[in-house]
């Protein structure tokens, strides 16, 4: 009788042995690929860094646009100021949501053009955005479908250049 309790448990310890030795094996993966991954982030050019200027102007002002025209010479990007707009709503309370974008524009475009229309682009956003339902833009779907509706509109009254992708700074939907 003492054999038969040991007889029972003893099919059961190679399986848990098994199921340990595979929990270590997967454990020591997942620490290595955290580790690689970390080792690549290190390596990545900080975004400030990329974006600073080395360029000493006196007045804040001054400083702000040259920073500005040299973002849009070097990569091609016009930074728009944030901007709260109120959203679509049918009977229920009034809703808002705070955007904040960078449009990544085509080689071929000019600052000075996007400068001059930027009033436009501004409204052509806001009107837009007005339309939109609250729920329409929490769906990531909904915020992806809103870039290419506002490219496309923006698109259609630039001369010179197009607008390739807008990216979001900040998004928020109160």
């Amino acid at each position: 009788m003492a054999d038969t309790p040991e007889a029972a448990s003893s099919p059961k310890n190679p399986l848990v042995t098994v199921l340990l030795i595979v929990n270590i094996i997967a454990m020591g993966a997942i620490g290595f690929m955290q580790y690689r991954f970390m080792q690549l982030e290190a390596k990545r050019p900080d975004l400030t860094a990329l974006l600073k200027n080395d360029n000493t102007i006196t007045s804040p002002e001054a400083e702000g646009e040259a920073k500005k025209e040299d973002l849009i010479k070097k990569d091609n990007l016009l930074p728009l100021e944030a901007m709260t707009v109120n959203l679509s709503s049918g009977d229920g309370p009034r809703r808002h949501a705070m955007i904040e974008a960078v449009l990544k524009l085509s080689n071929d475009a000019k600052s000075a053009e996007f400068e001059a229309r930027k009033p436009q682009i501004r409204d052509t956003i806001i009107s837009i955005i007005n339309t939109k339902r609250p729920e329409d833009l929490l769906k990531k779907e909904g915020k992806q479908f809103l870039k290419e509706e506002i490219k496309a509109s923006i698109n259609s009254f630039l001369v010179d250049g197009a607008v390739e992708d807008i990216f979001y700074i900040s998004f928020t939907v109160n």
